[in-house]
């Protein structure tokens, strides 16, 4: 396995793999890896030759009052299980390569997919996941790109994005990978205290609770957003942000349930904000 810093060597690697009749798979992160991220890896390896996986904190989708400065990070940690999960190349630029004049003057925005959910109260969030996502593509130029379900708004921008923009890729979207407990995994979970760790276990008990009825038969959003809402009000450490019945490919609220439509949260638990969704069946 190599760890790449710049674009051209990366290009150059890629090229003499293309050369050798070889399909690409792309893995972004922003690295502090856990095993949601190596089970997105394991699907890369599954779909492609060659797996490259990018670890890169994007400044870009940060807004002012965010983590930024103290977002995990652990490059020789994340090389280590990359390695051990078999992937091929990393990537791990510094800010500096990818936006060499700070901020780039052109972003890719989507403001009839970024109003809702995530993106209503993260202004600029999603514009600077697709800038990057779009260089990324264009850097590495992937068949197949593999995200997590975790993100669901992340991956129906991406979707769109790819089709909009005609890019030559495969989008493959993995379902989320839990602890025993439900916790859906994510990087910021580290910031979690014991007592928070088992408070945020609300949001997928409150997903489940959704779930539950509509497979009692409710069919009314209301009603099943109700359900939802319980587990998580048990918790004076768990805020909701949001708790919305959306359509899965516009993310437009429904009232009236059907199979496939998306239940998804976010909430503060502590000071940490988390996000958690299932698709309803």
């Amino acid at each position: 396995m190599r760890v790449l810093t710049d674009i051209a060597t990366l290009r150059q690697e890629i090229a003499q793999q293309r050369a050798s009749g070889l399909r690409c798979a792309l893995v972004p992160t922003m690295g502090y890896l856990h095993e949601g991220h190596l089970t997105l890896v394991d699907h890369a390896r599954a779909l492609a030759d060659v797996t490259v996986l990018s670890i890169f904190v994007n400044p870009l989708q940060f807004g002012p009052q965010e983590d930024l400065a103290t977002y995990p990070r652990d490059l020789d940690r994340d090389v280590s299980l990359a390695e051990h999960r078999g992937v091929d190349l990393v990537f791990a630029p510094l800010a500096a390569e990818l936006y060499p004049h700070s901020r780039p003057d052109i972003m890719l925005a989507a403001p009839t997919l970024t109003d809702r959910l995530c993106g209503r109260f993260r202004p600029g969030h999603f514009e600077g996941v697709l800038t990057v996502v779009a260089k990324l593509f264009n850097i590495v130029q992937p068949d197949v790109a593999v995200f997590g379900q975790k993100d669901f708004q992340q991956s129906v921008l991406i979707r769109r994005m790819i089709e909009d923009l005609n890019f030559p890729v495969r989008l493959e979207v993995a379902p989320i990978i839990r602890e025993p407990d439900g916790l859906a995994l994510s990087s910021r979970n580290v910031y979690l205290s014991d007592d928070q760790r088992r408070a945020a276990t609300s949001l997928q008990r409150g997903l489940q609770a959704g779930q539950a009825a509509f497979r009692r038969g409710v069919n009314d959003a209301a009603d099943i957003l109700a359900a939802a809402r319980e587990p998580l009000s048990a918790h004076a450490e768990v805020q909701v942000q949001y708790l919305e019945l959306v359509k899965a490919q516009r993310l437009e609220p429904v009232t009236a349930a059907e199979a496939g439509n998306v239940l998804a949260v976010a909430a503060f638990v502590g000071r940490t904000r988390l996000i958690d969704n299932l698709i309803l069946a």
